[in-house]
């Protein structure tokens, strides 16, 4: 993987960029859908790649683990051909998903052991079967194996869950670096940043990786209930210190005013399954603020849902059909929606670029967050 800063703002640490991978080319930046079990909800890999415009999507470890399995997607020849999508994907390790199972797995130096959320079956991951998972599955970008702590965490258990982090990278990088890729192209590994909102742990967590020399750095256990103000001050903490010529990753976030300011303080890359989950429950996400699909208001309203056209859909379909779709609970609504909004979310990100190469970013910045905050 080759990474090039393109241009960076004179007022702020935001920057364009392009990563090169054996599956494509990436513009940053860049927000990433989630297809977490090989599919990103109601929407066509054809919708992607020619409408929506994504350059890259996400699968996750666990999940795909659990299902379809291993030995099918070993089979198919990895997630590229049994998905079929022929552009980058990144996985992520499964940390975040073995935290939101707390009430059934247990942390040791080791691994993980945990629960199947789908049959209650007994597993154990370790940082070296993370690793092989990974290589498995074929993603272009994969994660180190980590534990995500909670927003709220207090220190001393912060400190234990960074250590454990630590210990586990040290074990992902061994074994990444011992095993080939399976399927004829190179995978790249991004070492996982943690500490909670601790700026010392941040800190130390930011060092630690650094001294890795990795193809790119991804910032975790954040958007995980601590406040918003607390995340922009650990990216930026951290981002003082990862190196300036790798891409930052910053993952789970977020709207589009979180990726504002976290492109600002200088990360590259975003996933978040909020597009498509707001989408399915009626929110949509537009330059001039946020929609709710169901309010009586749109009942006979038949303008198109968006004028300024992010998708083929936008001027297909009016308001007040989409309105009847989510009232009578239609299949249809959450496929609208959930284009609408990723269509959205990406032209959002290369106007963030356009802006960055031409030298206005942070004006442009200012005017725009009041409008992106609205309620339509």
């Amino acid at each position: 993987m080759d990474f090039r800063i393109e241009h960076t703002d004179k007022a702020s640490n935001a920057r364009a960029g392009l990563i090169t991978t054996d599956h494509g080319c990436i513009e940053t930046p860049i927000f990433m859908p989630v297809g977490t079990q090989g599919t990103v909800k109601a929407v066509h890999m054809t919708e992607l790649q020619d409408d929506i415009k994504a350059q890259i999507i996400l699968g996750n470890t666990y999940h795909l683990y659990l299902r379809p399995g291993l030995d099918i997607l070993e089979k198919a020849g990895g997630l590229h051909r049994f998905n079929s999508w022929n552009r980058p994907i990144l996985t992520d390790s499964g940390g975040f998903q073995v935290f939101s199972l707390a009430e059934n797995r247990k942390l040791s130096n080791e691994g993980a052991e945990f629960r199947s959320h789908i049959d209650g079956s007994k597993h154990f991951f370790t940082p070296e079967k993370v690793m092989d998972i990974q290589r498995t599955i074929g993603a272009d970008i994969i994660m180190a194996f980590d534990e995500c702590c909670p927003g709220d965490a207090d220190y001393r258990y912060a400190k234990k869950s960074l250590e454990l982090t630590e210990s586990w990278l040290a074990r992902c990088v061994a074994q990444f670096n011992g095993t080939e890729p399976k399927y004829g192209y190179s995978q790249s590994l991004f070492p996982i940043v943690q500490g909670c909102v601790y700026p010392d742990l941040r800190k130390q967590a930011a060092a630690n990786v650094a001294g890795y020399d990795s193809d790119g750095y991804a910032i975790g256990g954040l958007a995980v209930g601590e406040p918003t103000e607390k995340m922009y001050e650990m990216v930026e903490i951290v981002n003082e210190i990862l190196p300036k010529d790798k891409p930052r990753y910053l993952m789970g976030v977020g709207t589009p005013v979180n990726l504002l300011e976290a492109i600002e303080r200088g990360v590259d890359m975003f996933d978040c399954i909020m597009p498509t989950r707001n989408g399915r429950n009626g929110q949509l996400f537009t330059i001039n603020g946020t929609m709710n699909m169901r309010n009586r208001k749109w009942a006979d309203d038949f303008s198109p849902i968006d004028e300024n056209g992010y998708s083929y859909v936008d001027t297909l379909y009016n308001k007040a059909y989409l309105h009847h779709l989510f009232k009578a609970d239609e299949i249809l609504a959450l496929q609208i929606a959930s284009i609408h909004n990723l269509a959205f979310f990406l032209w959002f990100v290369k106007e963030v670029r356009s802006h960055i190469m031409t030298g206005d970013f942070s004006s442009w910045k200012r005017s725009i967050v009041p409008e992106l905050n609205k309620r339509v």
